[in-house]
């Protein structure tokens, strides 16, 4: 029952995608580009994500995963210099290629080679992270 869920929630995501345009780099620099041809459109993506995800937040207090398991609880904790070099290192990749990571793995199937190279880095980014993040707070750690 669990990997039908996930199928279906993965089409549903990836079919989200392609018709939000977001897997399209010009529509996502476009709404970076606030100070030139700024395209407001993925606002209402953004906004048709983050609202039904807080109102999900909302009513799963104690109830239980139809499959299982628990549902992960919301964090509290404090931004850190974690978070905002993440942030920030996301952003310039985003704005930089116009893909994140959910539409570059859309865009294997029709990006060329550029999604790929995106797809490559996007990974040896990953793999770099938590040895880069180490060495950031022992650097922090020793100031």
């Amino acid at each position: 029952m669990r990997i039908f869920i996930s199928l279906f929630a993965g089409s549903l995501f990836g079919a989200g995608l392609l018709i939000s345009g977001i897997t399209d780099t010009t529509k996502v620099q476009g709404w970076l580009d606030v100070f030139g041809n700024w395209d407001p459109t993925l606002a209402f993506v953004m906004g048709g994500a983050i609202l039904p995800m807080l109102i999900a937040w909302r009513l799963t207090g104690n109830r239980q995963p139809l499959t299982g398991g628990q549902f992960p609880t919301m964090s509290q904790s404090d931004p850190d210099r974690r978070l905002i070099l993440g942030s920030v290192m996301f952003g310039m990749g985003w704005g930089l290629a116009g893909l994140c990571p959910g539409p570059a793995i859309a865009s294997l199937t029709y990006g060329g080679y550029g999604g790929v190279v995106f797809l490559i880095a996007m990974i040896a980014g990953m793999y770099a992270a938590p040895t880069l993040g180490a060495k950031l707070d022992r650097t922090a750690n020793a100031a």
